[in-house]
């Protein structure tokens, strides 16, 4: 669970220092190159025909421009500004999107242009391993008849089931429009949360073992990484509950009354992640406080022991002392049986001791 080594600042603050003094609009890829190659997918479908290529000439996707059909295009690798600069000429795209598309450190937002929604979301993904979650940005461009996305870069394929149902012939992706693939793409992207949550859950639980088995400092460090872990949640998916939110009560006409429905579940998903989320970071929060409180308690309990131990040697350290002074006249010293009765004196008072600390129950 837990490898020791803690790089957080990365994936909460990401470095912009390249953007330094450049105008609005200037397109520099903020983020990690997670991909070599920039891979475009391309599906163009109805209810009654679908075309699927795969290219790496973003060139081929401007055919699509001004189909009847739905077209759905994706692009993996979003570290060449010139793929994205081509498309955005193409689209007509504003310059701020195409920058906030490069820019990886985007919180989850929906603004709406003229002709088109523009959308960020953070897909999130665990492999229950020390690595923790990892997160990575997904933009959506919705239009009237087309929907664009990017990812960062090929770390699973989160919209595989999507492209299944768009593969197959009558199902309800075919005949609905641009609008309800973005809901598909959207709500493959929080259904997947829920993945992510387990996992966490699953974490929590071997921790609340731990913690009441057998509290150590390496307890204590794998909770606070948990807290840091539950933060980043928090912040990748809070803002999520305002942008599905402003699509569901939007006046945009490119999202119909039969998607807003559909938009409401989601709504209601990302709810349930919250709420779940704030749900653990309470636990791990209390999780913290049982940890220094039962380290308190050992120390109470080591000290109680230690004290007793003290109290019930404190007279026999007196009499002894007494004894062992070298004076000739003192009384006792010449008696036959006086170190038997030095020990029994000793025994005496130990017992007399303990059997009053039970009493009080001190013991």
């Amino acid at each position: 669970m837990y490898s020791g080594k803690i790089n957080t600042m990365p994936r909460f603050i990401k470095k912009r220092s390249r953007k330094s003094g450049l105008p609005p609009g200037s397109l520099v890829h903020i983020g990690e190159k997670k991909t070599d190659r920039t891979k475009i997918s391309i599906m163009d479908y109805d209810e009654r025909d679908m075309r699927e290529r795969e290219t790496e000439d973003i060139e081929e996707c401007f055919m699509f421009r001004d189909s009847p059909a739905v077209t759905w295009i994706n692009v993996e690798g979003i570290h060449d500004t010139s793929i994205l600069e081509k498309l955005g000429g193409c689209y007509g795209f504003h310059p701020l999107v195409l920058e906030d598309i490069l820019n990886t450190d985007q919180r989850p937002k929906m603004e709406d242009y003229t002709g088109y929604l523009f959308i960020v979301l953070k897909r999130l993904s665990s492999n229950g391993s020390s690595d923790g979650i990892a997160s990575e940005q997904i933009s959506f461009i919705l239009g009237p008849s087309y929907v664009l996305s990017f990812q960062e870069g090929p770390a699973g394929d989160a919209f595989g089931p999507t492209r299944d149902r768009i593969r197959k012939n009558g199902t309800r992706l075919r005949k609905m429009g641009a609008d309800y693939l973005v809901y598909s793409l959207m709500d493959a992207v929080v259904d997947n949360y829920f993945t992510v949550l387990e996992t966490m859950g699953e974490k929590v639980e071997v921790m609340e073992e731990k913690l009441v088995a057998a509290p150590t400092d390496e307890t204590l460090r794998e909770i606070q990484y948990m807290k840091r872990e539950l933060i980043f949640l928090r912040k990748s998916v809070w803002p999520l509950r305002e942008v599905v939110g402003s699509m569901v009560r939007g006046d945009s006409l490119l999202i119909s009354e039969t998607t807003r429905i559909y938009l409401r579940d989601v709504y209601d998903h990302t709810i349930h992640v919250i709420d779940t989320i704030e749900t653990f970071r309470d636990m791990i929060s209390g999780m913290l406080d049982i940890y220094l409180s039962s380290v308190s308690n050992r120390m109470n309990a080591v000290m109680k022991v230690l004290t007793i131990i003290a109290t019930i040697f404190m007279p026999l350290t007196f009499i002894a002392g007494v004894y062992g002074m070298n004076f000739k006249y003192m009384p006792e010293l010449y008696w036959r049986y006086s170190y038997l009765c030095f020990w029994l004196v000793n025994i005496i008072i130990a017992g007399a001791m303990l059997t009053f600390f039970r009493r009080k129950k001190w013991l």
